[in-house]
């Protein structure tokens, strides 16, 4: 018999967006390495706004629990946590 071929859906950014967000969550020593990276000194700072910083170093809105369950910046690491908020 023939082998059945499957049609592949296009990816758009819907399907990134749900491909991003199945990723696992980060924690908090992986933040502050993250931070480090970018030679943001995390000292003190809460989740959300080392988060926040660590955003607006990258280029993107600091936006991170202010989303309210939508979120443009389907690249950002940050999402999965995000959209839990």
């Amino acid at each position: 018999m023939p082998a059945t071929k499957v049609a592949q859906k296009p990816v758009t950014k819907k399907h990134t967006a749900r491909k991003r967000t199945a990723e696992k969550r980060m924690g908090m020593p992986e933040i502050r390495m993250k931070a480090q990276s970018l030679g943001i000194t995390p000292g003190k700072m809460k989740k959300p706004e080392l988060i926040r910083t660590i955003q607006s170093t990258e280029g993107y809105t600091a936006c991170f629990g202010r989303s309210e369950g939508q979120c443009g910046n389907i690249d950002c690491c940050f999402i999965k946590d995000c959209l839990k908020n």
